[in-house]
């Protein structure tokens, strides 16, 4: 009642134990002898075959009771076995005389002793072994048997076939076999094996053989390929953890990837931002609080009126990635309700804009709604942020008639990507830059205008405003 497999595994066991009792004239050549009577039963002769020899490779890993004596008249008889298969005198397919091979390791000069030996046939002299292989590899190749025929090149250095022979197993889409036959031709043949692959747009096929035999140097531009189909691949599937370990901080693989990310639409939360981290050059020292001038911002706008509002809007809609953050005026009185986000903070890499949004909510609420709502959904933005959808609830709660906070697209929450327990975004930028943010004025009445010095300062603003807000 038992499934194939654990019938097959108990007679293996049951085997391997009576190879265990040493069977004369010895245990390896106790195997090559059944493998001689095996084809008496017919139907079952092939699964017979194989049981016999998996469980003499389940001794050889489990006992050392084989004998150099026994190795070797085994391997002769095996040497035997192989010639009376190829002549049809035994009948075993050909994946048992791959098996044979691999398992007792004949060698030409075995088969070349066992025709010297075999007297009763006038037709097999010494030193056809060779020539005697080769047909019987010939005959392999004309059926189409490729892996064995490659199996039984490579075993006896067989190596007069050429390209030919490599487009022939190709076509056949027998793609292993060609590539253990170009690994045994050397280099040359696996160049064209390379180059077939990426004819046939199999670039991980090719990428898998440069890597496996160490030929990066010789195809640059293939390695580079494969490798970014391959990242690619693992991005569309969202495996960004994956796709990062596997650029091996490789800086044009990781800004291959970065570029894939942008164009993902889908993108939410995962790995983006660690490859954009890791391509960041400074040389700012540590230890201590970040400054504007050492940025390379070329205007810090404060944007309080229509005119302001439409020039960021239209500045915000040509860039790829933004930076997003809010203020508000913080509220000590428990169970009270929270105070109106003030400030909203969107900054590209040349130009950071500070919304007004009391004001503007006030004076022109359906340009301001409009504007952020081109923003805040367009596909064609990545919105960098640091726990920015708990702003995106403060921003809905304080200004409910706007739509423009009800949703958003293609939002990366930092905080996800980031899980330093040490602290927030301060010690990672610190963690980056090599210097701190600066948080202790974060707790201040940001509704106030002007904005103090100090808060001026919190929010990376110094006097280099090129627009200041109008007291």
């Amino acid at each position: 009642n038992c499934k194939a497999t654990v019938k097959f595994r108990a007679l293996q066991e049951q085997l391997r134990l009576v190879l265990h009792n040493d069977p004369k004239p010895g245990p390896a050549t106790f195997v090559v002898q059944c493998l001689y009577v095996s084809p008496v039963f017919d139907n079952q002769s092939q699964g017979f075959t194989h049981l016999i020899i998996s469980a003499f490779r389940r001794f050889l890993k489990r006992s050392t009771s084989t004998t150099a004596e026994d190795s070797l008249d085994a391997k002769n008889s095996a040497a035997y076995l192989l010639i009376d298969i190829i002549r049809g005198q035994i009948k075993h397919d050909e994946m048992i005389v791959m098996k044979i091979l691999e398992t007792f390791g004949v060698k030409l000069t075995n088969v070349e002793k066992a025709l010297c030996q075999n007297k009763g046939k006038d037709y097999l002299n010494c030193g056809m072994a060779k020539e005697l292989i080769e047909q019987y590899t010939f005959e392999l190749v004309k059926s189409q048997l490729y892996t064995i025929a490659v199996t039984l090149m490579e075993h006896f250095s067989i190596s007069h076939y050429s390209q030919s022979f490599l487009l022939d197993m190709l076509k056949s889409n027998q793609f292993k076999a060609a590539e253990k036959w170009a690994a045994f031709m050397g280099k040359p043949m696996l160049s064209i094996l390379i180059q077939e692959f990426i004819n046939r747009n199999m670039l991980k096929d090719a990428y898998e053989v440069i890597k496996k035999n160490n030929l990066k140097q010789d195809f640059p531009d293939v390695y580079k390929r494969c490798k970014e189909s391959s990242l690619k691949s693992l991005a569309e599937k969202g495996c960004w953890d994956v796709a990062e370990a596997r650029t091996n901080n490789d800086r044009q693989l990781m800004e291959y990837l970065v570029g894939v990310s942008l164009g993902d639409y889908e993108i939410e939360n995962l790995y983006l931002l660690n490859y954009v981290l890791c391509m960041l050059e400074t040389s700012i020292p540590q230890g201590r609080y970040l400054h504007l001038e050492e940025l390379m911002i070329e205007e810090i706008i404060w944007v309080d009126e229509v005119e302001g509002l439409l020039d960021a809007t239209c500045h915000i809609e040509d860039v790829k990635v933004i930076g997003l953050d809010c203020e508000w005026k913080p509220n000590y009185v428990k169970g009270s309700k929270p105070n109106k986000v003030s400030i909203m903070q969107i900054a590209s890499e040349k130009k950071a804009f500070i919304f007004d949004l009391i004001k503007l909510h006030r004076e022109v609420p359906e340009s301001l709604d409009n504007c952020l709502t081109r923003i805040l959904l367009s596909p064609g933005i990545l919105k960098l942020g640091y726990n920015f959808q708990c702003d995106m609830k403060q921003l809905a709660h304080s200004y409910e008639e706007l739509k423009c906070f009800k949703n958003y697209k293609r939002l990366l929450d930092i905080q996800k990507v980031f899980k330093d327990p040490r602290g927030g975004l301060a010690k990672l930028t610190e963690k980056v830059l090599g210097a701190g943010l600066n948080k202790t004025r974060r707790n201040s009445d940001w509704e106030q205008r002007p904005l103090t010095p100090n808060q001026e300062s919190h929010m990376e603003t110094t006097k280099k405003y090129k627009k200041r807000p109008k007291k």
